[in-house]
């Protein structure tokens, strides 16, 4: 099988550029710059400019807050991957809370170029976040996708069906549509 034509790296600062370009072509992306987990709805009512702002911030102060799949210099997706305490807001909807006290790390978000959907972007986001969380000592990764046979929505969280296929396991289902689903790390879950 040839490989991917793209490479995934953490965000940083030299590659800023790239990840402003993906996020200014999407309408919710470019509104939210990945602040919704981080803040909560309040992005809604900020200016996107600040939005943004805030997030490079993360970046240039060396805290990678994701990974792009890049294609040569263009970024063609992206996926948000943090220890769960570095986006809260998670723990405001009910049905997303904690499922226990395990420090978890979180993919929470996802943005795939519309001309790169289909085509094994995600996939390549969720292995590289996992290796991620992996070298970073975390216990476990968690998801919180959407069940795309109960709910036909387009989703920014990816679906259930691609995080089983990557080894991910429900954990937890408080509303039909949206399963809490983890990769555990380490050899054994607790």
């Amino acid at each position: 099988m040839p490989s991917a034509p793209w490479v995934v790296e953490p965000l940083t600062a030299e590659s800023w550029p790239a990840f402003e370009a993906l996020l200014s072509e999407s309408g919710a992306g470019a509104r939210c710059w990945c602040m919704y987990w981080r803040i909560g709805s309040d992005y809604r009512r900020r200016p996107a400019d600040e939005n943004r702002a805030d997030l490079h911030r993360i970046v240039e102060h060396g805290s990678s807050p994701g990974l792009l799949a890049m294609e040569g210099a263009e970024a063609v997706g992206w996926c948000q991957i943090t220890p769960r305490a570095d986006v809260p807001a998670l723990d405001r909807p009910w049905r997303l809370k904690p499922v226990d006290q395990i420090p978890v790390w979180s993919i929470s978000c996802f943005y795939v170029r519309r001309s790169h959907r289909r085509s094994g972007v995600t996939e390549a986001l969720i292995d590289a976040a996992v290796a991620a969380a992996r070298k970073a000592g975390a216990p476990a990764v968690e998801a919180y996708p959407l069940d795309g046979e109960l709910s036909p929505s387009a989703t920014s969280t990816g679906y259930a069906s691609t995080f089983e296929r990557a080894g991910f396991t429900e954990v937890e289902r408080r509303s039909p549509e949206r399963p809490i689903m983890r990769l555990w790390l380490g050899s054994t879950a607790p």
